[in-house]
């Protein structure tokens, strides 16, 4: 055993990261800012090529590049990052003993080895069918493999998590489970039973299809279980932001987390309403009956409840921080936020993107709205918004506290500033390109295009100047790529030898005690699935008792019939 848990915890960052441990986590981190610098390379070539501004060159297409950004950018590098920082969060808070710091390290060469995979056969030009690979466009069976154990790979990194609080469990009867614990509790089993959809999809359907089993595939239900996986993809992405929010934020401002109860119900809700909801990317597509695309638009109106709870939180969190200061003007605990501070200044420009970032989700759900921006490039624009711009800058405001945390250096002002430039570098061309994207969309511009597809035409001609300020904003966004691998090499290699603290929040002293029923997983997992079975039995059975002729849904690998 590494780590003994034996003595009661009550503060919530207890135990210490060891140099064994540092070294598992690092190594995630790597090819997530490898991933950064390669995908990110991908998209400012995309945006050049859709302004007219460049011709790719040696045979290398369009939607090649587009295939590798997304790939690199959506899985590769959130994924990487995300269990990274989740087995720092959780061990800091129940420890990790030798034997799953072991199969941590398997999860971790499972995934690379199914990164690699998908990343060659995307470079040989056999898989340019986008992120969400959708069907009829059709790749290598290496690809999907890859992916395969991509998925598998973090599966086996939540099975360690969970054992992990088990363990914990175990020795501590009747206390509750540390936040960080809970919070990564539930993000990996939303991802866990997401995944299984595209698992099933990748797995019995469109495997047997690319390697010549089957001749056709059911586009319908192929498309549906990866949207039933594709938008609590999104949550995978930003649930670790909100752990940053809930339990970092404070204890840089110098506070404590607001409350313990509420940051668990906000958690439980996004588990509930972020996998029975993935219709609301098909609403233009027939087959869905009318009134399960209305049931599962209503659940995904839901996720503003939690979303609200989240924003209440955090601004009583800075508001009852600066009154404790002193601050006692009506925003003068605003202004005395630690602005300077890159640690709060990137997750806090995070939140404010959030902002529009969730209005035009709303419109992206809403019926009448949707048929207006549907495959139009306001999709990417918005999803631009969220990901690319809330979750990342969260993500880089983590990276110049725990980078420095692993490997022993500190945060020096010098850095400090660099990073407060990284963060307005991006800023401002993420708001350039979002918002051109933005525009473009409501104008008709389409999701995927290149200029080679509509030049000379009536819509390039509308489109050409929103295309430019695309390329503006992507070649500004690559110069803040740029500056963050930098400064990565800089926090893990090059700064000044010390010790960076692991900046975990406690609870307010008087805070009313966490109800012990938010640990009854059976209870969470359980509405959980009763949802799913509701919102999805009944189309998918529709959609398989009604495939196409000579597509059997699961075929595998009875022939061509």
């Amino acid at each position: 055993m590494g780590l003994k848990q034996t003595e009661a915890v009550t503060s919530i960052g207890t135990y210490p990261i060891s140099k064994k441990d540092a070294k598992l986590y690092m190594s995630f981190m790597y090819v997530a800012f490898i991933s950064l610098f390669i995908g990110g390379l991908m998209g400012l070539l995309q945006t050049l090529v859709r302004s007219g501004k460049l011709t790719l060159p040696a045979g290398i297409g369009y939607y090649q590049i587009l295939t590798v950004h997304g790939v690199i950018l959506g899985l590769v590098l959130t994924t990487f990052f995300i269990i990274g920082f989740q087995f720092s969060f959780i061990s800091k808070s129940v420890g990790i003993s030798n034997k799953q710091r072991k199969y941590a390290w398997l999860s971790f060469w499972v995934m690379l080895i199914g990164t690699i995979m998908t990343a060659t056969t995307i470079l040989l030009g056999k898989a340019s069918v986008l992120y969400t690979f959708y069907t009829p466009l059709k790749a290598h069976p290496v690809f999907y493999i890859g992916l395969a154990l991509v998925i598998v790979g973090s599966w086996i990194a939540g099975f360690v998590n969970w054992h992990q609080l088990y363990s914990w469990k175990k020795q501590h009867p009747g206390e509750k489970s540390p936040l960080p614990a809970f919070m990564v509790t539930i993000n990996m089993i939303m991802w866990f039973i997401a995944s299984l959809g595209v698992a099933v999809s990748v797995l019995f359907l469109i495997l047997p299809w690319s390697l010549g089993y089957t001749a056709t595939v059911n586009v319908l239900l192929t498309r549906t279980l990866f949207w039933y996986f594709g938008h609590p993809l999104v949550y995978f992405w930003l649930l670790p932001a909100y752990m940053a929010w809930y339990t970092i934020i404070p204890k840089i401002i110098g506070g404590k987390i607001f409350s313990d109860s509420l940051a668990r119900m906000s958690f439980i809700l996004l588990l509930f309403f972020s996998i029975p909801v993935g219709f609301h990317h098909q609403l233009t597509e027939p087959g869905i009956e009318p009134m399960w695309k209305f049931i599962q638009v209503t659940l995904t109106m839901m996720v503003v409840i939690p979303t609200l709870m989240t924003a209440f939180s955090l601004f009583a969190t800075f508001e009852i921080t600066g009154r404790k200061k002193g601050y006692t003007s009506l925003f003068g605990w605003f202004k005395k936020l630690p602005w300077k501070d890159v640690r709060f200044l990137a997750p806090f420009i995070g939140m404010l993107f959030f902002i529009p970032g969730g209005a035009g989700g709303i419109i992206n759900a809403s019926h009448q709205l949707n048929s207006v921006i549907h495959n139009t490039i306001w999709v990417t624009g918005h999803f631009h918004l969220t990901v690319a711009a809330s979750v990342l800058l969260t993500f880089f405001g983590i990276s110049y506290w725990l980078l420095p945390h692993l490997t022993g250096r500190k945060l020096t002002p010098q850095i400090n500033k660099l990073g407060i430039i990284q963060t307005y570098i991006w800023t401002i061309g993420m708001t350039i390109m979002s918002t051109a994207m933005h525009i473009q969309g409501l104008l008709g511009g389409p999701r995927r295009s290149n200029f080679s597809e509509y030049g000379g035409t009536d819509q390039a001609h509308e489109w050409i100047w929103y295309q430019l300020a695309q390329a503006v904003g992507g070649t500004i966004l690559f110069i803040g790529i740029i500056l963050m691998v930098y400064i990565f090499i800089k926090l893990t290699f090059l700064a000044p030898k010390g010790i960076e603290e692991y900046p975990l929040a406690e609870e307010e002293v008087d805070a009313q005690p966490t109800p012990a029923w938010f640990d009854n997983w059976k209870l969470w997992i359980g509405i959980t699935v009763a949802l799913i079975l509701f919102a999805y039995s009944m189309p998918v059975m529709d959609m398989i008792q009604n495939s196409p002729p000579g597509s059997p849904p699961f075929t595998w690998p009875i022939g061509n019939n």
